[in-house]
């Protein structure tokens, strides 16, 4: 079997997901505890998946929606965050961001700005 520059990258994607699955931020487990097991509107949500070359923090295939947390350094990451997103939407995904704090510190209204997203791109 002849292994492709692909397959490695699909690996090294697949590692890198695995890695940040078990290394959650504190906002991260945070929003899991409140959409796994179809707790958000019955539907299902995966967190670190990969989408094409990109790992998102949280995505409902279901619903075509992303769910991205970011910290400070995402500030000074504005370009690559557009490019990721400007992918993302290609892909026919919504992609709805919060600050980590706001997970922290405003849990109910994140969960309500996701509840709304999900309600208005009802595709599922």
């Amino acid at each position: 079997m002849h292994i492709t520059e692909s397959m490695l990258m699909d690996e090294v994607l697949k590692e890198r997901a695995r890695h940040l699955r078990k290394n959650m931020t504190d906002a991260e487990q945070k929003l899991w505890q409140n959409v796994r097991q179809r707790q958000l509107n019955g539907l299902k949500f995966r967190r670190q998946v990969i989408v094409g070359e990109y790992i998102v923090d949280f995505a409902c295939f279901e619903a075509k929606l992303i769910i991205e947390l970011d910290d400070g350094q995402h500030a000074e990451n504005t370009h690559y965050d557009d490019k990721r997103t400007q992918y993302l939407t290609q892909q026919g995904f919504q992609v709805v961001r919060f600050w980590n704090h706001e997970v922290l510190n405003q849990l109910d209204a994140v969960l309500e700005r996701v509840l709304k997203k999900l309600c208005r791109g009802k595709q599922f």
